[in-house]
Parts: C-alpha cells; sequence; structure tokens
C-alpha cells in the first residue's frame, strides 16, 4: 500500500512539472528571440549602395537610414564627400583617403584598417544631385536628431551657412524637438534664412522677426541683400514694411557688433597688457632697487623663449606639458644669465647710470648674435592642445586661449612676486635697499649680493615672460628689442620699482594701444602713448604709484 502512494505521488509530480515545462515554453520562446546579427545587416544595406543605377542608390541610401545604427552617419558623410569606394577584387565598401603612394582605406562598416591601395583596385561609388540630395537630407536629420548637444550645435552651424529648402520639413521638427536654448535659436535662424526669400510678404517679416539680435555673418548679408537699391535709387524690395525692418533689425545689430567689438578690443588689450606687464616687472625691480637701466632686458626675454622652443625639441613626447617645464627652466636660465651680466660687468658700473646703459646695449648685441650662431632664427614653439583654439561667445565675439592663459599666468606671477617681497625676508632686504642703500648696508644688509639676486631675480622673471611671449609669436634673436621700449614706458610711467603701477600702467597702455592701432596706425599709435608719457612726467615725474624712502627721494 506505502509502495503504491509513493508511485502515485511520483506520477503526479511528473505532472505537474510538464504541464509547468509547456506552460512555460511560450514564454522562454519570447524572452529568446533570435538576435539578428546587425553588422551583417548593416554590411547587405552598405553594400546596396554599389549598386547600377542611381535610383537604386537613393533606394539604398534610404533603407540604409532606417537600420538607425550609429555607424551609419561616416559612410553618408563619406559618401556626400565621394571618399566611399568599392574594391574591385571582391566589392568590399570602404572609406579611401588619398595619401602618398595611393589610398588608405577603412572598412566602411568595422572601421577597421585596411592598409594603403592603389587607385587602379579600387571604384568609386559615384552619385548625382538626387542621390547628394537624398545624402544631405539624412545627413541633417542623424546630426540634428544626434544624442550630443555639441553635434546638433554643429551641425546646425553648418547648415546656417548653406540652408537647403529640401530640409524645412526636417529643421522644423527639429526646431520643436531641441531641448537646447542655444541650439534652438540656430535652427530658427537657419529657417528664418530660408523664408527670407518667400515671396509672401507676411512669411518675410516673420523670418525678419526671428533673425532680431542674430549677428551670424551669413544672417546679416540676408537683411542687408533686402536694403539693396536699384541703378535708380529705389529698394529691390517693393514691400516698405519690410525694407522698413529690414532697416530696424539692421541698426539693432550693427549696435551690437560695435559693443562686441569694444569688448574685443578691451580684452585683447588686457591680454597684450599682461605681456608688457611679464615683460616690464623684472626691469621695474631690476630699475627700482639697483638704478641700472638694463637694456638686455629684452634679451632675456628672448632667452626664455628660446629655452621654450628647446625644451619642445628634447621632449617631444611631453608636448602637452611642456610650458609647464619650460617656466621653470626658462626662469633658471634667463636668472642664471641675469647673475652673470651682474657680477661680470654690471657692478663695476653702480653710480653710472649711462654707462650701464652703454654696456648693457654691448651685452644685448652679443647675446643675438650668439643666438644667431646656432642657425635658429624665427622657429615656431608649438602650442599645447589645452592651449589651441579659442573660447566662441558667439558669431561675432570670441577670444583665443593662449591669451586667456597669458593674463592669468601674468596675474599669477604678479601675485607671487608681490608676496615674495611682503613675506620673504629677501624681499625685505630688497625693499630694504630700494628705500635706503646706506641706511640698509649700516645695518648688515650685503647690498653686492641683494644687487646680484636681484637683478638675477629680474632676469628670470623677463625669462618666464619669454615662454609667454612664444605662444603669441615666432622666436627669433630680435624677439626682445619689440618689448624693451614697451617695458621702459611701463616702468616710468607706473613708478620705479612699485609693483602696483606697473600692473596698472602695462594694463593701461595694452588698451589703449589696441584701441588706438585700428584708428591711427601701429607706428602713430606708439608715437601718441610715448608723447602722452613724456607729458604725463613732467607733471609727475615719479610715475603713477611713487616709491616713499629717503633714497628714492634723494
Amino acid at each position: 500500500m506505502f509502495k503504491l502512494f509513493i508511485g502515485f505521488v511520483f506520477a503526479l509530480l511528473i505532472s505537474v512539472s510538464s504541464t509547468a515545462q509547456d506552460t512555460a515554453l511560450p514564454n522562454n520562446e519570447q524572452i529568446e528571440i533570435p538576435q539578428v546579427d546587425r553588422t551583417l545587416l548593416l554590411n547587405e544595406a552598405v553594400n546596396a549602395l554599389n549598386a547600377s543605377s542611381f535610383t537604386k542608390k537613393t533606394n539604398a541610401v534610404n533603407a540604409l537610414v532606417e537600420l538607425k545604427d550609429p555607424r551609419i552617419l561616416p559612410i553618408l558623410k563619406g559618401m556626400r564627400l565621394g571618399k566611399l569606394y568599392s574594391l574591385k577584387k571582391n566589392k568590399t565598401i570602404v572609406l579611401a583617403e588619398k595619401v602618398e603612394g595611393g589610398y588608405q582605406l577603412t572598412h566602411a562598416v568595422t572601421g577597421s584598417d585596411l592598409g594603403i591601395a592603389k587607385s587602379n583596385t579600387i571604384k568609386k561609388i559615384r552619385v548625382n544631385n538626387k542621390v547628394r540630395s537624398a545624402l544631405s537630407k539624412h545627413i541633417a536629420i542623424l546630426e540634428l536628431t544626434s544624442s550630443n548637444t555639441n553635434e546638433r550645435f554643429l551641425a546646425a552651424k553648418n547648415i546656417l551657412s548653406n540652408p537647403d529648402e529640401q530640409l524645412r520639413e526636417v529643421l522644423v521638427v527639429a526646431q520643436k524637438a531641441e531641448p537646447t536654448r542655444k541650439v534652438k535659436e540656430l535652427i530658427s535662424l537657419i529657417i528664418a534664412r530660408l523664408d527670407i526669400q518667400s515671396s509672401d510678404e507676411n512669411i518675410r517679416l516673420n523670418a525678419l522677426r526671428a533673425m532680431t539680435g542674430a549677428v551670424e555673418p551669413t544672417v546679416i548679408q540676408d537683411i542687408k541683400k533686402i536694403l539693396e537699391k536699384d541703378e535708380s535709387g529705389n529698394y529691390i524690395e517693393k514691400s516698405e514694411v519690410v525694407t522698413a525692418m529690414a532697416e530696424d533689425k539692421l541698426s539693432w545689430i550693427q549696435t551690437k557688433l560695435d559693443w562686441f567689438k569694444f569688448c574685443e578690443d578691451a580684452i585683447f588689450g588686457l591680454s597684450l597688457g599682461s605681456v608688457l606687464l611679464l615683460a616690464a616687472i623684472g626691469l621695474a625691480i631690476t630699475f627700482g632697487v639697483m638704478g641700472v637701466i638694463n637694456m638686455a632686458h629684452g634679451e632675456m626675454i628672448m632667452l626664455g623663449a628660446y629655452t621654450t622652443f628647446a625644451v619642445q625639441q628634447f621632449f617631444p613626447s611631453l608636448m602637452s606639458y611642456s610650458l609647464l617645464i619650460a617656466i621653470p627652466m626658462a626662469f633658471l636660465v634667463s636668472g642664471l644669465v641675469g647673475v652673470i651680466i651682474e657680477r661680470t660687468v654690471i657692478r663695476h658700473l653702480y653710480g653710472r647710470p649711462l654707462d650701464t646703459l652703454l654696456a648693457t646695449f654691448g651685452i644685448s648685441l652679443i647675446l643675438q648674435q650668439l643666438v644667431r650662431v646656432y642657425n635658429s632664427n624665427n622657429v615656431p614653439v608649438v602650442t599645447p592642445d589645452w592651449m589651441a583654439g579659442s573660447l566662441e561667445i558667439n558669431a561675432a565675439l570670441s577670444f583665443t586661449y593662449n591669451r586667456i592663459y597669458i593674463f592669468i599666468f601674468a596675474l599669477m606671477v604678479l601675485v607671487g612676486l608681490a608676496l615674495l617681497l611682503k613675506k620673504t625676508l629677501l624681499g625685505l632686504q630688497m625693499r630694504a635697499v630700494t628705500q635706503n642703500r646706506a641706511m640698509a648696508n649700516s645695518m648688515g644688509i650685503r647690498s653686492g649680493h641683494i644687487d646680484a639676486l636681484t637683478f638675477g631675480l629680474g632676469s628670470g622673471i623677463a625669462g618666464i615672460a619669454g615662454v609667454a611671449v612664444s605662444q603669441i609669436t615666432n622666436v627669433g634673436p630680435n624677439l626682445g628689442q619689440s618689448f624693451i621700449i614697451d617695458s621702459f614706458m611701463v616702468v616710468v610711467f607706473g613708478g620705479v620699482g612699485n609693483l602696483l603701477g606697473t600692473f596698472f600702467a602695462a594694463m593701461g597702455l595694452g588698451v589703449v594701444t589696441k584701441f588706438l592701432e585700428p584708428q591711427v596706425g601701429t607706428v602713430v599709435g606708439k608715437i601718441m602713448v610715448l608723447v602722452f608719457i613724456i607729458l604725463f612726467i613732467q607733471f609727475r615725474p615719479r610715475g603713477l604709484f611713487a616709491l616713499k624712502g629717503r633714497f628714492v627721494e634723494d
């Protein structure tokens, strides 16, 4: 009886298990959907681009886009640019870039490198206007619907320069779906550029309203076309309402452009001022403490620039860090040369400023000639990637990163030097010698050593200035000569030996020069600045901020 019961239970369990398997089978079939090889499917669709007729190619482009694969966009771009080819031996579709010795091939789907091939081994996939139109439409759709905001912005920016009427519906849909304001505004401008050519007056008026405040050159050109006149002096545009609105919009845009130009000139003026600050700050210390007219100061800047070039030549694999390495190296090189000059020449000429002027002028010529011996005239210094490019505020206002970094760097050097003078023993002794050399000597300060260190410090800072200057111009033996006169003007105008005065003088001269040069020219602008400083010194001989002390007042 017990065995019979066990058999019955066992049979029941088998039955339940079988039923459970039967009911679970459909669910398993839903979960384990056969996965199609997307690469294989994409390959087949791409191969269809090499069809025999342009109609079939257009259909193949439309079918390819339906796969919604991220690898499709570069293929379509390559086809539109005429870079899509097929291998003659096996019909494989490749992207080809012309290089020396043939064509560099890349598999269109996998992106694998297929090496360099001769032109007779590949065949270009040709397109006509119909295929090209389909490509442009789908490329625009793919770019404008990208998940990357920057890609959508660049796509809209590219379309803005040459909008296509066939893309209007796509643009309207993209504008409604666009979440980012700057991209949405660009798409609105594209639609406005298309609508401004409409024969309907209301559509043109709406287009002008959409262009309010736009500073893109192509948009401004469209508005100016509305205001064009015929030979009789009458507007080509027949609608007075449209021309009146176009004049109003153009006037407002011009006001914005003038404001942006003012901001740009001011920023570039501060950038020029930061270069002058770096060039003059070392001279301010040297001239202020020692009373030496150092005409070789520009060559210290030149040595710093050449040190930057040398660092990049010796460490090509560290190009991104070359400037960070060059800053201390330039300080040491220029500073060491400055100490040598002071110990060998300048120390014998104290109290004879005209003699120091002639001696340092001769030293500057010697240093220039030494550099020429190495045949390194006008060599370019590579700008690291993190300093390249520009910060674009809008189509009418942008600032290069290298000048922004130089401005920040100049402020850091100024603050660092101010801390050194205020918070260290060397700074205290330098200030003591500056204010009263005789009293400093009587207090046990070895002014001779302070002079050497001061000259070295001033020369080292000039070397750091050379690192910055190398990022805005080529490096040559005469590099320092273009800064020496301006540096002296900054020092005299700001107040000899005063860092705060040097800062305001450098920034002021930089901004004034930047605003003057476009109006009167570079040479006349410099003459006007020089005349102003001469007149200013007549009324305030000690500059903007005069040092105080018995020595400096004697």
